[in-house]
């Protein structure tokens, strides 16, 4: 099989094409022909050395979509030929989804709607099961009604997961408000479903949010800790949740301390890597319900351009994505 692999940390031209051995499943494993890849922040970052390099040979990528092309012993639920969604190819082993097999433990693999593209497929993992997490951290389930009278904020709404977590909020029933930097990104959030739309530049992103949530929302996505936690104190209503992802615009925060408590405030992190395995598949599950519902979607139409590279240019997918890419960017392996 061919797959774009690396040997050392560094810059995207480190990335290089091989031929390596078609891999054959173990007890509880299945082997998936991928068609498309999808590529993530943490696809370069982990490339680039902010991560341990755990293997002597690395093949990047936790998510693709494609078909089981084999299933080892005590595999149950999955069979030769099944459509699937991968989630987490890549870590803690050696070989991800910038390769044309992929062999994983079939947990991973869950099942791809027959309506859903591979696109769409691929477009899930990290982000969708990111946004979900997100959303969820009081442990209920996502589904439609479950978020019924609840008021969502997502800070960045034209990212991947600020996109997934618009319209994973949107499908439960809760009124979305999201912030934007741009008329195109505005677009792009509206697109994805969310009611009410503030360009955090232009706008004052605290009357408009209570305009919509005068008593408060009830829960913050935030890709942006450190520049938007004072402002996120402001709009949360009592007993609320700040779940954040990521560190964009800084690495350090300041939390008032009386003005949390007095609000009950529950702030928590969201890493997929020590989310128990249980919270994972639950994560799976009810995506690939909203996906079977046609609730999450992907292209331009539901506010995720997708922008595809041939495996052969997966260092340029790479760069893409570090640059700053709106949407999603897939490899095109099939």
């Amino acid at each position: 099989m061919r797959a774009v692999v690396y040997s050392e940390n560094g810059p995207s031209s480190v990335l290089r094409l091989e031929e390596l051995p078609d891999p054959t499943p173990g007890p509880g494993e299945v082997v998936v022909r991928l068609v498309r890849a999808g590529v993530n922040p943490t696809d370069w970052k982990f490339r680039a050395g902010m991560m341990p390099k755990a293997h002597e040979v690395v093949a990047p990528g936790q998510d693709g979509a494609g078909t089981v092309e084999a299933v080892g012993d005590g595999v149950t639920g999955l069979t030769v030929g099944d459509r699937v969604w991968l989630r987490m190819v890549q870590h803690g082993r050696p070989i991800g989804t910038a390769s044309e097999l992929v062999v994983v433990p079939a947990e991973l693999a869950a099942p791809l709607p027959d309506d859903a593209s591979y696109d769409l497929g691929a477009a899930l993992g990290v982000p969708a099961v990111t946004a979900h997490r997100a959303l969820t951290l009081d442990e209920r389930r996502l589904e439609p009604g479950s978020y019924a009278g609840r008021t969502v904020l997502v800070q960045g709404g034209a990212g991947a997961v600020g996109n997934a977590a618009i319209q994973l909020a949107v499908w439960a029933g809760a009124t979305v408000v999201t912030t934007v930097s741009s008329d195109e990104k505005a677009a792009l959030a509206r697109a994805a479903g969310a009611h009410h739309v503030v360009d955090y530049k232009r706008e004052d992103v605290v009357a408009r949010v209570l305009e919509v949530a005068p008593d408060g929302v009830d829960l913050v996505v935030e890709v942006a800790p450190a520049v938007n936690l004072a402002q996120d104190l402001e709009l949360v209503a009592q007993g609320a949740t700040i779940a954040f992802y990521a560190n964009d615009g800084g690495d350090e925060a300041t939390l008032p301390l009386r003005p949390s408590f007095s609000k009950n405030l529950r702030l928590q992190g969201v890493l997929l890597y020590t989310v128990p395995a249980e919270r994972l598949q639950a994560a799976a599950d009810d995506v690939t319900a909203a996906v079977a519902a046609g609730a999450l979607r992907a292209g331009e139409d539901a506010g995720v351009p997708l922008h595809h590279f041939p495996l052969a240019e997966t260092a340029a997918a790479h760069d893409a994505v570090e640059g700053g890419a709106v949407g999603k960017v897939l490899i095109d392996l099939a």
